[in-house]
């Protein structure tokens, strides 16, 4: 053990709270003074470290009359069930009242806060939880964990390097989070709402550049979209449209360590393809799937299971060819007469989800049916090739950004796991704070 360092039991540096239960007839609300969290709150976009969002809130009345407020800095984790197993932790930004399923644990007079966390984050509770069928932990077993404690400026220098690298990570996806915002803002401004459109027809002043604006059509037509605008069936400018291999085609037994990437349902939240954590089959076995590869610019849905999805394969991917699973089917558009990007945009609105879905069946596994003639058949208002162009233009360098800002968090996550540990238990000394910085 480092000097200075000091073997302790949990229950020594911390105090553990259990959650309250949560009637059914209090939740829903969406406003309080107070934020009432479940297990499930913890996947909530934007609690990947911190619970800054939650489904259900209280009165300050009614926390301090029926609940225990656990404090700012708490760190919060499921104590029993499944989610037990997941081994997640999350900080506290505000008093929070937790449900009985979860716990918190506060540090003690002389413990650093971000230390504690990062100390949570590298036990694992399955070791010492009660229970078979029903895993479940108990303070006395969690507070006879044994761990090192550093001194007080060691705590604070640990948690300075793995929180500037957890709060770049954060950054970076609040900013991913905006720029998409934008894109969609964008996107229903132009093609939805009709908002130049409308702007013409009130004699309002033009918000965008001449040449755009003078793009837009002045009224809207007895059909009730754009005069000029033609409504196309998807088939009118497909170039392939194709389902993923039937049955057992692409198997575990057929992964290699590098090849043709797979495309699966996991890679498919979000307008973009999430270009990452791919299984791979030989260039030989992807050449024997050739319906089922897809390239740069394809859209890709997902069909069954998780049904609706839609992203498009960006022409800054990594890899310029995929094999896309069972439970997908691909859109390949002839790029002269419709944008990809115009497209999985509108099958990410309403509308068109509604379009998508209109044939589900919930026989079995919930899945579309028959979903390439049906998608064929999908009619849509299509604007001029000039405009979508230019929405093009607009969004392209948009998305750049947020796969920019993907790869780095990626790169700062593999950082990071890799020093947790190591920082943690000493076995990397005297590193500074100011690491990181510049």
């Amino acid at each position: 053990m480092r000097d200075g360092w000091t073997q302790k039991h949990l229950g020594e540096i911390c105090r553990f709270q259990a959650g309250d239960a949560f009637g059914k007839s209090e939740q829903g609300r969406q406003t309080g003074d107070h934020p009432f969290i479940k297990v499930s709150d913890m996947n909530l976009s934007g609690n990947e470290l911190y619970i800054a969002n939650a489904n259900n809130w209280v009165t300050d009345d009614e926390s301090h009359t029926n609940y225990r407020l656990h404090p700012k800095d708490a760190v919060v984790f499921a104590k029993i069930g499944i989610a037990l197993t997941y081994n997640r932790r999350r900080r506290l930004t505000r008093p929070t009242v937790i449900d009985n399923n979860m716990m918190s644990a506060m540090c003690l007079p002389g413990i650093k806060h971000t230390w504690f966390y990062y100390l949570l984050s590298t036990l694992d509770f399955n070791l010492i939880s009660s229970g078979s069928a029903l895993p479940y932990l108990t303070v006395k077993d969690l507070s006879r964990i044994s761990v090192e404690v550093p001194p007080p400026q060691d705590q604070e220098a640990i948690g300075c390097i793995l929180g500037a690298l957890d709060d770049k990570i954060e950054l970076n996806r609040r900013m991913n989070e905006t720029l998409e915002t934008i894109a969609r803002a964008i996107f229903k401004d132009w093609f939805v709402d009709f908002g130049p459109i409308r702007a013409k027809a009130d004699d309002q002043k033009p918000y965008l550049e001449s040449a755009t604006w003078s793009l837009f059509p002045n009224r809207i037509d007895d059909q009730g979209k754009p005069e000029g605008w033609e409504v196309q069936t998807i088939d009118s400018f497909a170039e392939q449209v194709a389902m993923g291999p039937f049955g057992s085609s692409i198997k575990v037994a057929t992964f290699v360590p590098d090849g043709i990437p797979v495309i699966s349902g996991q890679h498919l939240w979000g307008i973009q393809l999430e270009d990452s954590d791919f299984n791979f089959v030989t260039e030989t076995h992807a050449s024997q799937l050739q319906r089922s590869n897809v390239q740069r610019g394809d859209v890709v849905f997902t069909h069954a299971g998780s049904i609706g999805q839609a992203c498009y394969i960006p022409d800054t991917s990594r890899y310029a060819r995929y094999i896309i699973s069972q439970r997908q089917f691909y859109l390949r558009c002839n790029r002269a007469t419709m944008s990809p990007i115009y497209i999985v945009y509108y099958f990410n609105t309403p509308e068109g989800q509604h379009k998508l879905l209109a044939n589900t069946s919930s026989t079995g596994v919930p899945s579309i049916s028959r979903p390439v003639s049906n998608l064929r058949q999908i009619t849509l208002v299509v604007p001029p090739i000039q405009l979508l162009n230019i929405f093009d233009d607009l969004i392209r360098p948009l998305h750049r950004t947020i796969s920019y800002n993907l790869e780095q968090s990626r790169a700062l996550e593999t950082t990071r796991d890799f020093l947790l540990p190591k920082l943690i238990s000493g076995e990397i000394p005297q590193l500074s704070p100011h690491f990181f910085e510049g």
